[in-house]
Formats: structure tokens, C-alpha cells, sequence
């Protein structure tokens, strides 16, 4: 599997779409929602994204942003005014299932209005997509790609249709906007993706990256790694640690540890097994590690993850 397709195969929308706002200057929409990600794709028209702290983005139609939570960020039409007095008031957004808001200036026509933005809300608790998505700035703007594009239009095809099985559609596609978003995003110069992405590609420390994700549980040793870049194990080493900031040997107990903090989460699995499943045989030498690499032991980190339980979508605000 590609290691792309495998770090975000855990970012799925469920319920994301929370809003469809058709909006009439002056406006301001505020996220409170504490989503870990929120998609917004403006469907006609611009605004700008205000992250709590930073500096606004334009966005505009042709474009996705992609904001970072779980702070709460400002969609508006313009940074210059303070929102707190604008005259058009603001309006708290929550994650919720609202598609049509209607204008936010009052009973105002539709196509009166300058801008209508699609927002969606990812709440992503796996460790694994974690791994890449912390690289992420608060804001980030990417302009549609080839593959993108054509994507924008049939979904706001789909919105309100009221077919069987019409969340689901729209997650799904809302998904493949926000990875090739993503995509696009860490393809580009200003991107700044851990040191891991980058190596992912070069010829030494590449092949012992993609060997380590493609069977983690596998014995490695750097010998054996760096047979499968065909160089020794000094020049493996040495390149790995450039690029990644580690050795082979400490990413690879890293890499099983993200592995099993996620396994953790599966009340069927016992340590044990999740130990097996990561490469210990024993769920001793496994809970030593887990301990040293992530700060508190698998059973604790198990009774934290339970408590805290699934996130449940909040109600609309106003």
C-alpha cells in the first residue's frame, strides 16, 4: 500500500457536511465546532479565512482551504473590520447536518449574493493520519488541480437531492476533495511535511521506509534494511538519519507505536495480540517500549482512549 494512502485511510467524513451557506455582504461566519479538520470550498464567490492568532487567506472558487483545529477560526468577507461589530452581526457555526442555510443577510435571494461556501468537519482521533496532518499550518489554501476539479461541480450537484443514502454519497466525496487537497497541498515548495514524507523518495532511505510500513511486525535490522536499498548498513544509516532525524531502528519502534496506539482503541484486541500484531512477542517488551516512546503504559493509554469515547457531532448553533 502506498504510504500516502495508508496514513490517511483513517480520515473519513461521517455526518461532515455541516453547512451550505449562501452569504450577502457584510458576513462573517465563526467555526466553533473543534473539529480537527474543517474543509471549506467555496462554491461561488471569495471570502477569507481568519485562523484564531494568524493572518487571513483568500480563498476563492477554484480553491479549497484546509483549517487545523480544534481553534476556532472566522470565514468573512472582509479582515480588515473587527467581526464583533461588523453590522451584518456573526454567526457561531457547530458541526452539525445543516446543508441550506439561506442568506445570511436576511431573507435575500439566492443568486443576490456574492458567495456560497460548502464547509465539513473531520474529527480524527487514529494516530496514524495524525502522523502527517500535525505538518499541516493552521490555514492552508491549495488551488484545485487537474483531479480536483471536476470534482467541485458534481459535488454540489448532490447537495440537497434527498436520495436514500445521500449523506453517505457526500461523505465519500467530500473525502476524495479533502485528500486531493491534501495531496496537492504536500506536493507543493511551501509545504513543510516531516522529514519521513520527503525520504519516502530517495533512493537509500526510501525502499527501508516503504519495507518498515509495508510489515512493521517483521524483525528488521538495519542490515537487512539497508539490503533492500543496496548499500551498506553505515551509508543507510547515516542517509536515514539526514533525512528522517532518526535512525532506522528508533523510527521503526515509533512507527509501531502509532501502529499500536490505534489497535489499542479495539476493545477485542488484548495487549498481548496488539503486541504480536507490532512485532513483540511478548506483551511485556511491548508495553516497555509503548511506555518509553508515548509516556504511559498500553493499559492506561487503552482507559484513556475508552473514556474519552467518540466524538458526537454538536447540534447547529442558532
Amino acid at each position: 500500500m502506498d504510504v500516502f494512502d495508508e496514513l490517511l485511510r483513517g480520515v473519513r467524513g461521517r455526518g461532515a457536511v455541516f453547512g451550505r451557506s449562501v452569504l450577502c455582504a457584510p458576513w462573517s461566519l465563526r467555526f466553533t465546532n473543534g473539529a480537527y479538520l474543517t474543509l471549506c470550498l467555496p462554491l461561488r464567490g471569495a471570502g477569507w479565512i481568519v485562523p484564531e492568532g494568524g493572518e487571513p487567506l483568500r480563498v476563492e472558487v477554484g480553491e479549497a482551504a484546509i483549517v487545523r483545529g480544534p481553534a476556532p477560526f472566522v470565514f468573512t468577507d472582509d479582515p480588515s473590520e473587527g467581526t464583533a461589530a461588523r453590522a451584518g452581526g456573526v454567526r457561531e457555526v457547530r458541526w452539525g447536518q445543516v446543508r441550506d442555510s439561506g442568506a445570511a443577510s436576511g431573507s435575500v435571494p439566492e443568486f443576490d449574493c456574492a458567495t456560497v461556501l460548502l464547509a465539513a468537519a473531520y474529527d480524527v482521533q487514529e494516530q496514524l493520519p495524525q502522523r502527517l496532518l500535525r505538518a499541516l499550518p493552521p490555514a492552508v489554501v491549495v488551488p484545485d488541480e487537474e483531479d480536483c476539479a471536476p470534482l467541485r461541480d458534481y459535488l454540489e450537484a448532490q447537495l440537497g437531492r434527498g436520495r436514500p443514502g445521500d449523506q453517505i454519497v457526500l461523505d465519500r466525496l467530500l473525502d476524495w476533495m479533502l485528500v486531493c487537497t491534501l495531496r496537492d497541498w504536500f506536493d507543493r515548495p511551501e509545504a513543510n511535511p516531516p522529514g519521513w514524507y520527503g525520504a519516502l523518495g530517495d533512493e537509500v532511505a526510501g525502499p527501508a521506509l516503504r519495507a518498515m510500513h509495508d510489515d512493521p511486525a517483521h524483525p528488521w535490522t538495519t542490515a537487512e534494511l539497508a539490503s533492500r536499498a543496496g548499500v551498506s548498513r553505515t551509508t543507510l544509516a547515516k542517509r536515514f538519519t539526514e533525512l528522517v532525524g532518526d535512525g532506522p531502528v528508533a523510527y521503526l519502534t515509533e512507527w509501531r507505536m502509532t501502529l499500536a496506539a490505534d489497535l489499542l482503541t479495539r476493545p477485542e484486541l488484548t495487549v498481548a495480540a496488539v503486541a504480536r500484531r507490532v512485532g513483540y512477542a511478548d506483551a511485556f517488551g511491548f508495553s516497555a517500549a509503548f511506555k518509553r516512546v508515548r509516556g504511559e503504559s498500553p493499559s492506561a493509554f487503552r482507559r484513556e482512549a475508552q473514556a474519552s469515547g467518540p466524538v458526537e457531532a454538536a447540534a447547529p448553533a442558532g
